[in-house]
């Protein structure tokens, strides 16, 4: 996928390979306690939309990851 088609300052190659980085960082976030609110003005939060919006087949929405993470964490 080309920048036109996704336009965003930051090159969809490099948001793929920062993907487990967002992920972690969201993880932390939660661990913290931090609230949905708050993860939500996240730039991990910002990061894994764009992905979702651009390669939504590849990759799940930051609430989908969320809800996920939460339960992993709280079960």
């Amino acid at each position: 996928m080309s920048q036109a088609a996704c336009p965003n300052l930051i090159a969809i190659g490099e948001l793929e390979a920062n993907y487990t980085m967002y992920c972690k960082t969201m993880r932390i976030l939660i661990r913290e306690g931090k609230t949905l609110e708050q993860v939500q003005h996240s730039i991990c939060w910002n990061r894994l939309g764009i992905l979702h919006d651009c390669l939504p087949r590849q990759y799940r929405g930051p609430g989908q990851i969320y809800i996920q993470m939460q339960r992993e964490i709280y079960a």
